[in-house]
């Protein structure tokens, strides 16, 4: 048996093995962990409300799986912050957080601000958008950290169906996936293709790790938290569980490319920092697509830069709040 049929085997779970929550809970009673729920949002009124009613009515109020629910907001324009306050998460600016490090627009940016904002041993991040939301989407997630002290890294995986699949399932992930991620991870980092969705919106995560890596601000953000603990910790530090299925808007192929690009960027900044490569040469962050009108055709230039925000141990204001040493020393 291969490394990664062992993986598979002993790292991959569904949902459904840790129905029991009441066990989970006093699990997590005796062993002294803290759980944080982060949905990072930018103009999420639709969908929020929802989601926070399911976690807080069975995983706070019925089962106090989660310590936390905190929305980090991205600045929206609609309601989403209303919304998320009225059913009882806390709701934060991303702005207003460690303003001492200023503010950057992008997903990531609110992931990273939630690492010293939430109090959790174990961050759990849950995309915003989801219609089909259900309690599974983090006690899933939290579960095989709680269970196994070896474990480090839970991510979601799940079918995302136009309409519900039937029979034998297609395991992969989603477009950019398919096409990007998983070429790039069969080419230099084969272990990494057991995780079968590795740009989930969904997983849950130790603050140990979590402060130790840095953090994209934009698309390549969850790519590069696989490849840093990866090379860090290796693969016995991931886990993945089945969510069952995902129901969610869809993004354009010209929204897919702009991610991809920017994903591409973290990826081949990786390879040069960890001595894979020789020194890359200067990369355009101009993304350049066509729109035509007629028979008129003009490019589209987007200027995409996957700025990163560094490891969160290297704030001394973190440090401060968590009693951290810094890095190098303790």
């Amino acid at each position: 048996m291969s490394k990664i049929d062992k993986w598979l085997e002993k790292n991959t779970f569904h949902h459904g093995e840790f129905w029991d929550l009441l066990q989970l809970v006093r699990l997590k009673e005796k062993k002294g962990l803290r759980i944080s729920l982060c949905i990072p949002t930018l103009n999420e009124e639709k969908t929020i409300g929802k989601e926070i009613i399911i976690f807080k009515s069975e995983l706070v109020d019925r089962y106090p799986l989660l310590d936390e629910i905190a929305v980090i907001d991205s600045g929206s324009t609609d309601r989403t912050r209303e919304v998320a306050a009225a059913y009882g998460a806390s709701v934060y600016l991303s702005e207003d957080i460690l303003p001492e490090e200023g503010f950057k627009r992008g997903k990531g940016e609110n992931l990273w601000k939630a690492v010293y904002q939430l109090d959790g041993d174990i961050i759990c991040y849950v995309d915003a958008d989801i219609k089909n939301i259900h309690p599974r989407f983090a006690s899933g997630l939290v579960a095989p950290l709680i269970h196994n002290d070896t474990i480090q890294y839970v991510k979601a995986f799940y079918d995302r169906p136009l309409a519900f699949s039937q029979g034998v399932r297609p395991s992969g992930g989603g477009r950019v996936t398919e096409i990007l991620v998983r070429p790039l991870f069969s080419l230099f980092f084969p272990e990494l293709t057991s995780i079968i969705q590795p740009l989930s919106g969904e997983y849950a995560v130790r603050r140990e790790v979590l402060e130790t890596i840095p953090f994209p601000i934009g698309y390549g953000v969850e790519t590069s938290h696989i490849l840093d603990v990866y090379m860090a910790r290796g693969l016995e530090a991931f886990a993945q569980t089945d969510l069952d299925q995902r129901v969610h808007r869809n993004q354009s192929t010209l929204d897919l490319g702009k991610m991809s690009f920017g994903i591409l960027q973290s990826f081949l900044r990786r390879m040069e920092s960890f001595d894979l490569v020789e020194k890359l040469p200067q990369m355009s962050n101009i993304f350049r697509q066509f729109q035509a009108e007629g028979n008129r055709y003009e490019q589209v230039l987007k200027e995409i830069v996957e700025e990163e925000r560094p490891p969160m141990i290297s704030i001394p204001a973190y440090r401060r709040k968590f009693g951290r040493p810094a890095p190098g020393k303790g």
